[in-house]
């Protein structure tokens, strides 16, 4: 497996790849999370003509699982990692964390963030073994501050959410 950044002809699959990963959800009693529409190709081209968009390809070069990033506040925001079940397990996500972590640190920036479920198994508890930890309310950045309003305008908050730093 290697990391490499997203490249266009990627993106149709990097929506496969969070369809078949948020299936799991149904299985902690989420299945509106399940259910919701992955990024769209035009958001996913975004990222990708940023440079803030990676992939976990496999030895056949086929994603496995990506990582979309966004500057925030001076920090550089995890807007999503996703990794296929077929691949889960085998630190594909770890690696790719990894990777935006080594990004950032040799481009100056201080710091990871995310926004996250509290209680689900594969998201907070994991990224605190990925060396994060959760930020008190009174601790989030303006721009965190959005990203949350925005999730709970979406419907997230109808489960804990928690955002989260991974000093670099």
């Amino acid at each position: 497996m290697r990391i490499r950044p997203a490249r266009q002809p990627d993106l149709p699959g990097l929506r496969e790849i969070e369809r078949a990963a948020g299936r799991s959800f149904r299985d902690v009693g989420m299945p509106e999370v399940a259910d919701d529409e992955p990024p769209s190709i035009e958001e996913l081209s975004r990222y990708q003509r940023a440079n803030l968009a990676w992939v976990a390809a496999g030895p056949d070069d086929v994603p496995l699982g990506y990582l979309v990033a966004q500057p925030v506040d001076g920090n550089l925001h995890v807007e999503q990692v996703s990794v296929h079940p077929r691949a889960a397990r085998r630190g594909v996500g770890r690696r790719l964390l990894d990777h935006l972590a080594g990004h950032a640190a040799a481009t100056g920036v201080p710091a990871l963030t995310l926004t996250t479920f509290a209680d689900v198994p594969w998201n907070a508890p994991y990224y605190t073994r990925c060396g994060f930890v959760v930020l008190d309310e009174s601790d989030l950045t303006p721009g965190l501050g959005v990203i949350r309003a925005r999730e709970a305008a979406h419907g997230l908050d109808r489960w804990r959410r928690v955002s989260m730093r991974r000093d670099l």
